[in-house]
């Protein structure tokens, strides 16, 4: 069985879209539909220029409105002439006029912010320096970039629905060419051809057949050749100089989950694996692990010492339970806990989940099982460094899902969700996945989880998940 991990690794199509097949008698409508759809971009971008413009000369004109009433000195509107001209410079530079400032309403309105800002700046440098500070008013000049910015934020928000309603998500063409390839090809963002249907072959010594490729693929933002056999060179070579964003579907790449190219001794590489968190990440995870975890270690300390000694006077035995978990890496490591069973029936290895009126539980063991309390000595884990606060929980090498071991219930991407330190509680155990394995799905629902933590890490979900902790401490599934 395998884990349905949901990667996307850019392969993926939605066999739900519709697809243009191209012929050679349709090849012209695929053309004008896709340039359609780039006049359609370069429409939308007037209209974030106009947007602009007009919240920009808005902006002193509303701000004389209010000096005029206040009795104040009215707004230079020399000013707007230079802020214009810059504000237009520096929203190029910064991206305000993109393709992803039309399909994201927050990116665009963050762009053009920062570029309204700067220009703000600059303006006040310059009249720093080439006038008394007296002569800009402060307050009108506040007032005319709180009018402008206000505009501005709120038409990018229209445009960028717009720009959806228009074309349904689709703001880019893209040409899926099929060389040899006996499935079904779907193209999520416009439309497939046959190459051989349409007499399309990668033939480098034929210029008519060069000239025939590279009016089909002009009027296309991005060129994908799925091929199979001898030809990806000679693709390849057909997309460089066809003026074109081009890629070649590499099946290989597919097989290992390339999420990218790298280079190596003038040789290219498939980058197939990145730490999930950046350093200022993982920085963060661990300040917040130790800002938490010391300080409980010391308000719990008198609740932790009654407990061990509960523990010591109730069976003979240590006061600790320490068994090999897999951690980050998949190193192995000695996980801490409060010995909840009879010290001559534990198990080492964790083949066998505890269950309801468990015989080897003892009585204190069950009462802090049931209150997740034998999972305090794991703040020391976190205050070592082998554990975090919030993480995939680690599991024992000989955990069972059913009579199967973990990693043979699932297959080998189970080893994936050590991608980074287990933690005490997780997104599995806040959804209430806990208790035993019983069964494949229980499996398979805790390490749906744990993947969609890891590829979705944010220290505010970490946060998150540690308020949720409280209230599923104490669980039906805790035994």
């Amino acid at each position: 069985m395998s884990l349905p991990v949901r990667y996307d690794w850019g392969t993926a199509v939605n066999a739900h879209q519709e697809v243009l097949p191209l012929t050679s008698w349709n090849t012209g409508k695929a053309a004008k539909r896709s340039g359609s759809r780039r006049n359609l971009r370069f429409a939308l971008y007037a209209e974030l220029c106009l947007l602009d413009l007009l919240s920009i000369a808005l902006g002193p004109v509303a701000a004389n409105i209010v000096l005029r009433a206040l009795g104040l000195p009215e707004f230079e509107h020399l000013i707007v002439a230079a802020l214009l001209p810059l504000y237009g410079v520096l929203a190029v530079s910064r991206g305000a006029y993109s393709r992803t400032a039309l399909e994201r309403a927050s990116e665009s309105i963050r762009r053009a912010s920062v570029a309204l800002a700067l220009s703000v700046l600059l303006i006040l440098v310059i009249a720093f320096f080439l006038s008394s500070p007296s002569e800009v008013s402060r307050f009108g000049l506040a007032v005319s970039v709180l009018v402008s910015a206000s505009c501005m934020c709120f038409g990018r928000v229209l445009i960028a629905r717009h720009a959806h309603s228009l074309s349904g998500g689709k703001l880019i063409n893209e040409l899926v060419i099929v060389d040899g390839v006996d499935e079904v090809v779907n193209s999520k963002f416009g439309v497939v051809l046959d190459a051989k249907s349409v007499g399309l072959e990668p033939n480098l010594h034929n210029p008519t057949m060069l000239s025939f490729f590279g009016s089909i693929v002009s009027n296309f933002d991005r060129v994908i050749i799925h091929s199979v056999g001898p030809n990806h060179r000679a693709w390849s070579l057909l997309l460089k100089g066809a003026n074109v964003n081009g890629e070649i579907v590499m099946h290989s790449a597919n097989e290992i989950g390339a999420i990218a190219v790298g280079d190596w001794n003038g040789r290219h590489t498939l980058v197939v694996a990145r730490q999930p968190l950046s350093i200022p990440n993982r920085m963060k995870k661990r300040i917040l692990d130790l800002a938490i975890c010391l300080p409980l270690l010391v308000l719990l300390s008198p609740l932790l010492v009654t407990i061990a000694l509960a523990i010591k006077f109730d069976t003979p035995g240590p006061v600790l339970f320490k068994q090999d978990r897999v951690g980050r890496g998949n190193r192995l490591f000695k996980v801490l806990k409060f010995r909840s069973m009879r010290n001559d029936l534990r198990d080492t290895v964790g083949s066998r989940s505890a269950s309801r009126d468990d015989d080897r539980v003892t009585r204190i063991g069950r009462f802090i099982r049931a209150t997740s309390i034998d999972e305090l000595p794991q703040l020391i884990n976190v205050a070592l460094g082998d554990m975090s606060l919030v993480g995939p929980r680690p599991h024992a090498l000989g955990s069972l899902a059913g009579d199967r071991l973990f990693w043979q219930t699932v297959d080998e991407t189970y080893w994936l969700r050590h991608q980074l330190k287990p933690g005490i509680t997780g997104l599995a155990q806040v959804r209430g996945y806990r208790g035993a394995t019983a069964e494949a799905t229980d499996l398979i629902d805790r390490l749906q989880s744990d993947m969609e933590y890891i590829q979705g890490w944010d220290i505010w979900r970490d946060l998150a998940i540690l308020a949720n902790t409280f209230r599923v401490i104490v669980h039906r599934n805790a035994y």
